[in-house]
């Protein structure tokens, strides 16, 4: 079931509804971006000067860099500690990597009140400026993560020449963006340690770009559970169980580690006290802290769950759930300012970005060696 297009291979999913509603859905939301591009943020949005941040910045952004950590963890466990083992997942994995930043850096140009101006960054140097090391190694890490796409590409394309040098300079490729996803991690969290008097003080802390860069190692991984799983479901591929539990069995000490910081950060800075009132702040930070950080990491540390496809799969979302909300609640729900809710606009340009993640990764698929060839009657619609 494969037919010749110039010299990619196309493999004959069929098109069901499903992708078929994620491009119109999709394309509805890329339109609304482009009327905001057109008409500027103030009729588009509910920002304002004493709300300058909003969904794009603490979900698309925050959550979704966080999401995508998986690929450097990922790729240092296969190419640096050399377990090649977990190769059947390692293209899939660097592939939502890639896209999540591709996401990362749309969204950012929906943000930014004079987006053709992004390249400013490029020649104007502010060195003391977190948001200057932020985009310059997202920026740096993009191209990392393209490179290291590439071979998948270049198999596709029987492009000898360019697949020989790129597999010549992989391991110095993997080490830097090793570095450059570890700098942009924790300095997310930096840029949030110049805000102590915006931040509600439960989530406020010094140790920020710590739990930033330890959260997204754990949530990272648990999208790597979760995008292996609708993989499989989706196109037929085997759901690697066996590889995912082992390689999830690091979680609860991240998550553990991550437990223990927070808990004895809050006792030594004495806002623990925060949590003896009964409001929303508490409220959202007990559920944060237990089904966010508890739950996954002792469903991770039980090897019953963990070995369970079902079980496997609650950990990670219950992971993943748990890194949202605390970007959420750190950069937005309880970032002071004026009272925001996101419009219409500004939703449905969320909503359509990630249908492009959505639709950049089912083309992958169907028209690169992402995984072995399914069996074709596993095969579904999507």
């Amino acid at each position: 079931m494969a037919a010749n297009f110039g010299d990619i291979r196309l493999r004959h999913y069929k098109v069901g509804p499903g992708i078929k509603f994620i491009w119109i859905v999709g394309a509805l939301g890329m339109a609304v971006a482009a009327w905001r591009w057109i008409v500027g943020l103030g009729p588009t949005t509910n920002l304002s000067d004493l709300r300058g941040w909003g969904i794009w910045i603490s979900f698309d952004m925050m959550a979704g860099i966080g999401l995508a950590a998986g690929a450097f963890t990922i790729a240092a466990v296969v190419y640096v500690f050399n377990l090649k083992q977990f190769y059947p997942i390692v293209r899939s994995t660097i592939l939502t990597g890639f896209i999540g930043y591709i996401l990362a850096a749309l969204t950012l140009l929906a943000d930014l009140g004079f987006p053709l101006r992004i390249w400013h960054l490029i020649i104007y140097y502010n060195i003391h400026s977190p948001l200057f090391e932020i985009g310059w190694c997202v920026m740096l890490y993009l191209t990392v993560l393209a490179l290291e796409f590439s071979p998948t590409l270049f198999e596709a394309l029987h492009w000898k020449v360019p697949l020989r040098t790129v597999h010549a300079i992989q391991v110095p490729l993997i080490f830097a963006g090793i570095i450059l996803s570890t700098l942009h991690q924790s300095t997310l969290g930096t840029m949030l340690t110049i805000l102590p008097y915006k931040i509600h003080p439960l989530w406020y802390s010094s140790l920020l770009p710590v739990y930033f860069f330890i959260s997204a190692i754990a949530a990272g991984l648990g999208m790597v559970v979760f995008e292996s799983y609708h993989s499989a479901r989706t196109y037929g591929y085997r759901f690697e169980l066996n590889l995912l539990s082992r390689l999830t069995k690091a979680i609860p000490w991240v998550l553990g580690l991550y437990l223990v910081l927070k808990i004895g950060d809050l006792i030594v800075s004495k806002e623990y006290m925060y949590l003896l009132k009964v409001d929303l702040a508490s409220f959202l930070y007990f559920i944060e802290i237990i089904g966010g950080i508890a739950i996954p990491m002792l469903m991770f540390a039980n090897p019953k769950i963990r070995n369970s496809r079902k079980g496997i799969i609650w950990a990670a979302f219950f992971a993943m759930v748990g890194l949202i909300m605390n970007r959420i609640n750190s950069a937005l729900v309880f970032f002071n300012g004026a009272l925001y809710v996101p419009a219409w606009s500004e939703i449905a340009v969320s909503i359509g970005l990630t249908c492009l993640g959505i639709i950049m990764f089912d083309a992958a698929v169907r028209f690169l060696p992402m995984f072995p060839e399914p069996k074709e009657a596993t095969v579904k619609q999507l």
